[in-house]
């Protein structure tokens, strides 16, 4: 009997027949359209998607012509030496630059050490000067990213409301939700603030990522924040996700009529295009207990609904245990290309 290599969802070197990598894919398909009840993969998807994974040589890639527009997250933070991704210690500035003519990205995003728009808020001007050092140098379209991060705005993590989860233990569910719901106004307040000024700068866009990391009440300020900015700036906003479900710590909170908690990807985006966002990251999360072929095929049902869902584009997350890939720091790239492969023959995807 053949075997193939795969990877798990750790990335630790799987191997496979043909028909154990199809039941992987059929399994992981079935588990998104049962729980979101979205249609799953036909049959011939199944089999395009087990031949891409089957395909020998180390990497694979698209057809000539059939390329898609790559956007970041995080991008200069893998250069700069500020964190433990770091390969080439440089400026952020000369991060952007090495992307944009010795790699060959079509975008690139520059972001603060400490990833979230409140610590940003404090130095707003002096990342406006490497904003607009950056775009006085470079071609590509240049992104900010930071993330909403609702989390930090309590007081088990430097903020100043009070944590839902201390009302949640002590049974009082309306504090609980109304905390949230103050913190998400200050959250609200602190990306527009953030995106008012560099907007100014003259930045291209802002990428709000990993959206709804501490629930509904994270999108819900988020979503707002969209529709001011908008509003008031010509920034291109690209909002990236946390995950394929929106989880309802508050559970009450409502976007042009429809309930946040427990969105799954179709619906998140739909919010998003609602509010005006411009391009929609969908985030679903890597089961490292799975096999990379049932996270892969999981997240192309996800992705493919999205894309019959909104008319703004969408870049699924493809990157370290997320969209299929394990999550492991130094990602395999035999399993990356074929991912990238598959998501992008099976959804039409507008970029990744």
């Amino acid at each position: 009997m053949t075997e193939f290599t795969m990877r798990t969802g750790t990335g630790k070197p799987l191997y496979m027949s043909k028909e154990q990598i199809r039941s992987d894919l059929e399994d992981g398909a079935n588990w998104a359209a049962t729980k979101a009840k979205i249609p799953e993969l036909s049959a011939n998807e199944i089999d395009h998607i087990l031949d891409i994974l089957v395909r020998p040589g180390r990497q694979i890639g698209v057809e000539q012509g059939k390329e898609i527009v790559l956007t970041t997250d995080g991008g200069t933070t893998r250069y700069t030496g500020i964190c433990r991704y770091s390969a080439m210690p440089v400026s952020r500035e000369q991060a952007v630059i090495i992307g944009e003519r010795f790699i060959g990205f079509d975008t690139f995003e520059i972001g603060h050490a400490d990833y979230s728009f409140r610590p940003v808020k404090t130095i707003a001007m002096d990342e406006a000067t490497v904003i607009e050092n950056t775009e006085l140098n470079s071609v590509i379209p240049v992104f900010y990213g930071a993330m909403p991060n609702l989390g930090i705005y309590f007081q088990s993590q430097g903020g100043k409301w009070p944590s839902p989860t201390d009302f949640m233990n002590e049974g009082k569910i309306d504090e609980a939700r109304a905390v949230q719901e103050s913190a998400a106004e200050d959250m609200t307040n602190d990306i527009v603030y953030v995106a008012k000024i560099f907007a100014e700068t003259g930045l291209d866009g802002l990428d709000i990522d990993t959206t709804a990391a501490a629930g509904d009440a994270d999108f819900y300020g988020t979503l707002k924040a969209i529709e001011i900015i908008k509003k008031e700036t010509n920034l291109a906003l690209e909002v990236g996700m946390a995950g394929e479900k929106v989880f309802g710590l508050h559970a009450d909170l409502k976007y042009d009529g429809e309930r946040l908690a427990g969105m799954w990807p179709h619906q998140q985006s739909l919010m998003v295009e609602k509010a005006g966002g411009d391009l929609f990251g969908a985030v679903i999360n890597t089961d490292t207990g799975k096999s990379c072929p049932w996270n892969l095929a999981r997240s192309i049902t996800f992705v493919k609904e999205v894309m019959k869902t909104v008319s703004i584009p969408v870049h699924p997350n493809m990157g370290m245990g997320v969209g299929g890939i394990p999550m492991c720091e130094v990602i395999p790239m035999d399993v990356v290309t074929r991912s990238g492969v598959a998501m992008v023959e099976l959804t039409n995807c507008d970029g990744v």
